[in-house]
């Protein structure tokens, strides 16, 4: 039986120089005979006779000389007028001709490969029939047989690809992410076939096609070589050339590391201990043998804090201790697996679009790689005691020379380039090189479209006047609302600053920050597109007699939650380490529901992986929001977002400024005012008397007794927004602050820095303050 077009043969055929007989497909159009499908595999005849019929019940039936059943199919249904046909994708098919149509198959080749997939044909399961299409490869090139080697997609709760030798996992592509498999950076696109997975409640398969008709390509398993192999067929020499071939080296060896262990094709030896654990059996490792993998340095205890340590680059781990859910976001995934003391790791199962949906591990982490193109994200749980002395001495020692060499370095070939240049010449010039091609990451909008937008930046539409410049409420034509930040040309912030804005924006998603749509860049035009708040910035309702009744507890409460987490997500959870430098309650920004977002990155700086702190000559931020040793020495890190936070808190707390306290009070600021209330007893007195706490008191002590934690003099004595997020949402007890000490009334300079309002300013002078316990 051949195909229509000529494509493929059905027929009786012997392997080698085998003498059973087996009833098979082969490609009909090449010299050389290769089989893609063998019916009888199990079961072959043993004469030159045979025969293939199909019966009144629509099934296949093959019969040796004897008339012996040697192999046959089981049809849906029973059908009026059965008929078999050979189809030119090379499937095999039984039909119902009804007025000469086919009526659906009754049965096809397709649901039961052997050892090739061709194009089209599924790879997985039909949920509903619980038939699961895998490949099996031959015994050896004489035996069709069914050999040791298998392959297809598991059904754990993260779906993923795994060969097998026997019942043994042999290799594993690694779960499917929304673009290919984990563990398959060569899973491309590429000129000969594209590819899709489809998982839904009624199948999960994988399935490729071929962009061009002519070529012709398949996937094999080789029980001899044990791989998986893809070869295309080659007319100029009539031969068929290896296009691609897994287990592609060492490492993709089915658990090579062991437990918590990682494989790095590139080391001596290959495998490694994940950061945070050492090898279970030392001596085992030392002679190359690493099957009994690795345990942690320090046992996880549920009592303890914990957090998590971001590794890039990897093939995710086995899933078969896995929960998945497709809805959540990375944060929403990081605090599911908190709630859980067995879970281990976390991601998102959807890396397109930036990211979607959660994944957890329970238990070890077996089966990590190091991919070279293509990896992904896994955030692995950690002691808090773990994270916080992540950078050893020996390492500072190294780096801090190194940089502070290189900074060195840059800072005479600036001054050298500074002399050269043409006196009055623009030291921000610039635009151009960004507008033609830095690549921004963002959409960029032209200025006609925001002039639009915004009725040519109408006063009407004016949302207020930041240090930076005005921001305005805009309309795009498809009816989204946006906020426009446009940059007057005399503000602080030149292109530096601008770019900074931009390129930190660009990369962050997550519920509490501002999403960045785009930016304009024309001459000297710098703007910055924005979603839209409708209820704008949280200090016009907090501070405001009229509007500050609104925010009863439970909403400044979740406010309290959303910036703590936006500002973890900054410290730790992002694909950047950022500090914000200019945490205060106008830059905190509320949508329709008054759930608030960190807004403003003009201020904001990066760090490395394993950095923890940085010192600046520039001082910029908000005078009653900048931590001591930021104000004083310019020196910042995590912990003087930290200290910004605590104000914030107390703030939202009390419905009262930190500056322009009352004198009256005899204090210069709100944290004077707090502590002398916590050491004398009457924390309470604090609260707004804009709402009633009576009910919510536990929870309200509890959270000025955080901010209290977040604003104590030194660094090292403050929380990390991670311990934060959980002392506000926990019910252990918290250790007792030390007295905030000194305390900065600041005084702006002429010149101000401000990110948003002009209140945030380069910092001159100062007084001091210290605090006495009554």
């Amino acid at each position: 039986m051949v195909s229509n077009g000529g494509s493929f043969e059905l027929g009786f055929f012997s392997p080698g120089s085998s003498k059973n007989r087996y009833l098979g497909i082969w490609y009909k159009n090449i010299p050389v005979r290769t089989i893609v499908w063998v019916a009888n595999r199990k079961n072959p005849i043993k004469d030159l006779s045979g025969s293939l019929t199909i019966n009144s019940t629509g099934s296949l039936v093959l019969s040796d000389g004897t008339n012996t059943v040697v192999w046959s199919t089981n049809s849906s249904r029973i059908p009026q007028s059965p008929v078999a046909q050979l189809l030119d994708s090379g499937n095999l098919i039984v039909g119902d001709i009804k007025d000469g149509d086919a009526d659906g198959y009754l049965w096809q080749s397709f649901d039961y490969p052997s050892d090739t997939l061709l194009p089209g044909m599924k790879l997985g399961w039909d949920l509903r029939t619980r038939l699961n299409r895998h490949l099996t490869s031959w015994k050896n090139s004489e035996d069709p047989s069914p050999g040791e080697l298998s392959t297809g997609i598991e059904l754990d709760a993260y779906t993923q690809g795994v060969m097998r030798k026997g019942t043994r996992k042999y290799f594993r592509g690694g779960p499917w992410n929304g673009l290919r498999f984990s563990g398959a950076p060569e899973l491309k696109s590429n000129p000969v076939f594209d590819f899709k997975f489809v998982s839904n409640q009624d199948e999960v398969y994988y399935q490729y096609r071929l962009l061009n008709s002519s070529v012709i390509t398949r996937l094999v398993l080789n029980e001899t070589t044990s791989t998986r192999q893809r070869y295309v067929w080659a007319e100029t020499d009539m031969s068929w050339k290896l296009y691609a071939s897994v287990p592609r080296d060492y490492c993709d060896t089915y658990g090579l590391c062991g437990a918590n262990g990682i494989c790095i094709i590139s080391n001596s030896p290959v495998c490694q201990c994940l950061e945070g654990f050492k090898p279970n059996l030392p001596q085992s490792w030392d002679a190359m043998d690493w099957s009994r993998g690795c345990i942690r340095d320090d046992p996880l205890d549920c009592r303890r804090i914990h957090g998590f340590i971001k590794f890039s680059g990897l093939k995710l781990p086995d899933t078969t201790y896995s929960w998945v859910n497709k809805s959540m976001n990375l944060w929403e995934c990081r605090e599911e697996c908190l709630k859980n003391c067995s879970c281990t790791a976390y991601t998102n199962s959807d890396i397109r679009g930036g990211g979607n949906g959660c994944a957890l591990w329970f238990g070890d982490l077996v089966d990590i790689r190091q991919v070279s193109g293509g990896g992904q994200d896994l955030y692995i749980r950690m002691p808090t005691s773990h994270q916080e002395n992540r950078s050893p001495v020996r390492i500072a020692m190294i780096v801090v020379p190194i940089a502070l060499v290189c900074a060195l370095l840059l800072g005479i070939c600036y001054r050298f380039r500074q002399k050269l240049k043409p006196k009055g010449e623009n030291e921000e010039d610039g635009h151009s090189d960004v507008a033609q091609g830095e690549d921004l990451d963002l959409p960029l909008f032209d200025f006609a479209t925001v002039a639009r937008a915004t009725e040519n930046f109408s006063v009407n539409k004016k949302l207020g006047e930041g240090g930076f410049g005005p921001v305005y409420k805009g309309l795009l034509v498809d009816g989204q609302n946006i906020a426009v930040k446009r940059l007057s040309m005399s503000s602080g912030q030149g292109l530096n600053e601008f770019k900074n804005e931009v390129k930190l924006i660009a990369k962050l998603q997550h519920r509490n920050l501002v999403k960045l749509l785009g930016c304009c860049i024309e001459g000297n035009e710098k703007i910055l597109i924005y979603e839209y708040m409708p209820n704008g910035s949280l200090d016009s309702f907090l501070f405001d007699q009229t509007r500050g009744p609104s925010l009863d507890w439970s909403k400044r409460f979740n406010i309290i939650c959303s910036i703590a987490r936006g500002l973890l997500y900054l410290h730790q959870d992002s694909r950047l380490r950022i500090i914000h430098r200019d945490l205060k309650a106008s830059n905190v920004l509320l949508d329709d529901e008054l759930n608030s977002k960190i807004s403003d990155f003009g201020m904001a700086r990066t760090f490395g992986g394993d950095q923890v702190a940085e010192n600046t000559r520039r001082i910029v931020g908000t005078y009653g929001y900048m931590a001591p040793e930021y104000a004083l020495y310019g020196l910042f890190s995590v912990k003087s977002d930290v200290f910004s936070f605590g104000i914030l808190l107390l703030e939202i707390v009390s419905g009262k400024k930190n500056r322009g306290f009352d004198p009256s009070q005899n204090h210069h600021n709100l944290i004077g005012y707090a502590w002398q209330l916590w050491t004398e007893g009457r924390p309470l007195e604090l609260v707004d008397s804009s709402f009633d706490y009576r009910l919510i008191q536990p929870e309200v002590k509890r959270c000025i007794h955080v901010g209290l934690l977040c604003v104590q003099q030194n660094p090292e004595d403050r929380p990390n927004m991670s311990t934060v997020v959980l002392m506000l949402n926990g019910e252990s007890s918290l250790p007792q602050p030390k007295q905030p000490g000194l305390l900065i009334d600041l005084v702006p300079s002429e010149t101000c820095s401000s990110s948003s309002k002009n209140e945030s300013c380069s910092v001159t002078d100062f007084t001091i303050t210290t605090l006495e316990a009554r």
